[in-house]
């Protein structure tokens, strides 16, 4: 049997190191008085905005012509709304032996995040499954989370999650919720601008979460929240959310099959299943725990650069699957016209 190769570069995302760095600079110099204040302020405002151009971006014929390969992305869904917060639930059970509790709340938050797309779609493409449909299914998870997250969260969390109350419910309706449908009801005039404009707004977009992340972090250390973590302890999250994406990764794989889907829509149920959003997950925490913030959030952090070096290696194997590599393949002659088009991974519906 062919053993996982190990890619020559594990891929470190640089702006895991700028989150990083953020978070020691928030260490060393946090933001207190005055100065917090109007961090506290734009930091609101920057969520608000990232969530505009959210709905900005999102591409409702996309959205709707996706809609032709609804149980793959129901099967996403399932996947990221329901059988991830069960196994979050059932982490309960390691507190205190593994967890403290506000490491647990981090941890279950994390499991109601909705999906990611860029990366869900990157390795997806390299492991030559069906793209337009992790394109599609990230897309339907940003989109749910943003109502769903919430709503999740004050039904598991409560007002154990750093107090979580209906206030919160009025805070995502106005810095999320109002701020995407702005964005979706403006997409006429201004998605082309956004589409011409996508890396600087992408840069923007990286600023608004690192500032989000800095405010969270130093109020954090203001109100002394991080002498409650140690050393053994984020060991011990470490090993339940190595072993939260192995359940999750084996489970979409392997259920993907028993559903019936053929080999190109089980790499996408996997990647677009088995990943959480570090962009939706850092502005949704701020909101949902406040002071409490950076400790709901370190658990996501953590989990987003493991789910991407796991995966990096898993796509790469995938690549090598005997029906990928026949994907890949010349076509065998000039009548031959399907294999061009399999050859990118986009297969009809």
């Amino acid at each position: 049997m062919k053993r996982l190769s190990r890619p020559r570069r594990m891929p470190i995302d640089p702006y895991v190191l700028l989150l990083l760095g953020t978070v020691c600079l928030a260490a060393l110099l946090p933001a207190r008085g005055t100065a917090a204040d109007v961090a506290s302020g734009a930091s609101t405002a920057a969520i608000a905005f990232l969530f505009f151009l959210y709905g900005a971006r999102l591409s409702t014929r996309e959205a709707v012509d996706g809609l032709r390969h609804w149980r793959l992305h129901l099967t996403v869904l399932v996947c990221t709304f329901v059988l991830f917060p069960v196994l979050g639930l059932a982490a309960r059970g390691l507190v205190p032996v593994l967890l403290t509790q506000p490491l647990y709340q981090g941890l279950l938050f994390l499991t109601l995040v909705p999906s990611t797309v860029q990366s869900s779609i990157a390795f997806t493409s390299i492991a030559r499954g069906n793209v337009p449909a992790a394109i599609c299914a990230g897309s339907f998870s940003s989109l749910v989370g943003i109502v769903l997250t919430p709503l999740l969260a004050a039904a598991l969390l409560g007002n154990g999650g750093g107090g979580f109350s209906a206030d919160s419910i009025v805070k995502i309706v106005l810095q999320l919720l109002v701020p995407f449908v702005a964005g979706q009801l403006l997409r006429p005039w201004i998605g082309e601008f956004v589409a011409r404009h996508k890396k600087v707004l992408g840069l923007v977009d990286r600023g608004s979460i690192l500032l989000v992340v800095y405010t969270a972090f130093s109020e954090g250390m203001v109100k002394g929240i991080w002498h409650q973590v140690s050393a053994v302890r984020l060991g011990g999250l470490l090993v339940v959310e190595a072993a939260l994406l192995a359940v999750m990764l084996v489970v979409t794989w392997y259920g993907a099959k028993a559903l019936g889907f053929g080999r190109e829509d089980r790499v996408a149920i996997q990647f677009a299943g088995s990943k959480k959003s570090l962009a939706s997950g850092l502005p949704m925490a701020s909101v949902l725990f406040g002071a409490h913030a950076s400790l709901a959030v370190l658990p996501l952090m953590l989990f987003h650069q493991m789910q991407l070096m796991v995966c990096a290696v898993i796509a790469k194997r995938r690549a090598h699957d005997p029906q990928a590599q026949e994907q890949a393949a010349p076509p065998a002659g000039p009548t031959d016209r399907s294999r061009p088009a399999a050859a990118t991974g986009t297969p009809r519906h």
